[in-house]
């Protein structure tokens, strides 16, 4: 992928704008820059606000939903939207035997930065004792609680796998 579609475009939380706001100030700037891979990109996250609901209980009793008004919907709540698309074409990319395309890169780059292989596994090496554990794996629940949103669980799953 070229850093010119890239250029200008992304977002992290030192920001001062929130993620709903740059995303739409990127949609204009794309139609305007005439650039077809980021505008699409945009609307496809923007298309999935109405999955993002509110929970309710009606005079009848009965539970219900409403979509989130814009003004309702948190940098989480897109976060886990971005995450979403990310593992879908992570998956179409995994058939197709590929390894990226320019529409995984623009998503990736609207979410935080994740923590790298090794700061995982230096994190696992200082903090976590085996000896506590009936198999590896079941370290997994305290990695991922260190580290949260900012690991990807296949990837602690796989450092797991290959600790000795």
């Amino acid at each position: 992928m070229t850093d010119g579609i890239r250029k200008g475009y992304g977002w992290d939380q030192d920001m001062s704008i929130s993620l709903y706001d740059k995303l739409k100030n990127d949609l204009k700037k794309a139609m305007l820059q005439k650039n077809p891979s980021v505008r699409d990109t945009m609307r496809q996250i923007m298309a999935e606000f109405p999955k993002l609901t509110v929970p309710l209980t009606l005079e009848s009793g009965k539970k219900s939903t409403r979509p989130k008004k814009p003004e309702e919907i948190t940098d989480d709540d897109i976060l886990g939207v971005i995450k979403g698309l990310v593992k879908s074409e992570q998956t179409v990319l995994e058939i197709k035997k590929e390894e990226t395309s320019e529409y995984l890169e623009i998503l990736k780059s609207y979410l935080p930065a994740t923590a790298t292989r090794e700061e995982i596994a230096a994190w696992i090496k200082a903090n976590i004792d085996f000896s506590q554990f009936k198999n590896k794996m079941q370290a997994m629940g305290p990695v991922m609680k260190h580290f949260g949103k900012l690991a990807d669980g296949k990837q602690v799953n796989q450092i797991l796998r290959e600790w000795e």
